[in-house]
């Protein structure tokens, strides 16, 4: 009896790289949309906040941050992921109540809009076949954050951080978190002195987190897509960055 052997389909490596490095491209595209409305530049922003809260952003992110791992990991339990368009609802929701009250509420509205990013995050991770309960995963998802947020200019130089692999501890992923926060303070900084725009606070509030959940959920697609690959042509993740990143570059000079 002749056994029929099924031929798995040989991976293009090409058209996914071209598709993943178009998505990283074009991710941040809303945020320049963000930007025209509020009339604002993204360097500009953060001098529209207090002293003493720029000055205390690195140890609020870094706080915030190690609050909503626990939280995002604690909830996976009880709460199933969600759609890529609930989640960005969900925090565009958010960011508006907490523009409504200007600078005050935008900060306690803080901590739980990045537990939300990062249960997003997550979710994409999950949904490219990997477990968030892994330290590895973890790790990962705190590396999209890593990402240059969508108000920020990016020449695909925010790629090298997701190559960084060392040995997974609880020590480690504390020294990625603070690692990872002052950059992300200034992205959420950002964010923040969006909201306290005169007026329009509530809906700066709520165009910002929209493009920042759109942001990081197409971030996360394209880091976990490209372990996916890696995985599945047998090759190094860190060469097929490097591949990854001769595209990105000259379609973020033609934008």
């Amino acid at each position: 009896m002749d056994i029929e052997t099924t031929e798995l389909t040989p991976i293009d490596l090409d058209t996914e790289l071209d598709a993943l490095a178009r998505r990283y491209s074009e991710a941040g595209g809303v945020g320049i949309q963000v930007l025209n409305m509020i009339g604002g530049r993204a360097e500009g922003l953060l001098d529209r906040l207090p002293r003493s809260v720029r000055n205390n952003l690195d140890g609020a992110t870094e706080a915030a941050l190690r609050a909503a791992m626990r939280a995002a990991q604690s909830s996976r339990g009880m709460v199933g992921d969600q759609p890529g368009w609930l989640n960005t609802a969900v925090t565009t929701a958010m960011g508006a109540a907490g523009g409504f009250g200007g600078l005050p509420s935008a900060m306690a509205e803080l901590p739980v809009t990045t537990t939300v990013l990062l249960r997003a995050i997550q979710g994409v991770a999950a949904e490219h076949g990997f477990d968030p309960a892994e330290a590895n995963v973890q790790f990962d998802c705190i590396t999209v954050l890593a990402s240059a947020g969508p108000l920020e200019a990016d020449d695909g130089s925010d790629l090298a951080f997701v190559a960084t692999r060392l040995t997974l501890t609880g020590a480690t992923l504390n020294g990625l978190i603070a690692r990872v926060a002052p950059r992300l303070a200034t992205v959420l900084g950002q964010k923040l002195a969006a909201q306290t725009v005169p007026v329009l606070g509530a809906v700066a509030g709520a165009a910002t987190n929209y493009a920042y959940t759109s942001y990081y959920q197409e971030m996360a697609h394209v880091h976990f897509r490209l372990r996916r690959l890696a995985i599945e042509a047998d090759r190094p993740q860190a060469e097929l960055l490097e591949e990854l990143r001769t595209r990105v570059t000259p379609r973020l000079a033609r934008v």
